[in-house]
């Protein structure tokens, strides 16, 4: 997806907690690609967004069964995304009342891919 962004056709968001997260599993596992990662996000154009306050967490805390997972929720529905992109079948994907709850579609990166697909071709 940070392609497609790149290339100026969609846009990706991305709460702030997400990239925090995202640079701390690179450093722990892969530290020669922290400064990749980096750049991509740079180039790509990325909307990195805020995570929300705790007042709007706690309004909130049942759109998810994991409690840590629901500020990445509700960042994606306070930015009005248009899809929320996860590998997290677990939390997100197995459970279909996530989508439902927040009112945005979500899937793993193919379904997202196949989503701004379908968008970019209504045109």
């Amino acid at each position: 997806m940070l392609l497609v962004a790149e290339a100026d056709q969609i846009t990706v968001t991305v709460s702030a907690q997400v990239v925090t997260e995202t640079e701390r599993a690179l450093a722990r596992k892969l530290p020669d690609a922290l400064g990749y990662y980096r750049e991509a996000l740079r180039s790509s154009g990325l909307r990195i967004v805020h995570d929300p306050s705790p007042d709007e967490i706690g309004a909130q805390e049942d759109i998810v069964a994991h409690p840590p997972d629901v500020p990445i929720v509700v960042a994606a529905m306070k930015a009005k995304v248009g899809f929320l992109e996860t590998f997290n079948r677990r939390h997100f994907l197995d459970d279909a009342k996530v989508t439902v709850k927040a009112g945005i579609p979500i899937g793993t990166p193919g379904d997202a891919l196949a989503w701004a697909r379908e968008r970019l071709a209504q045109g």
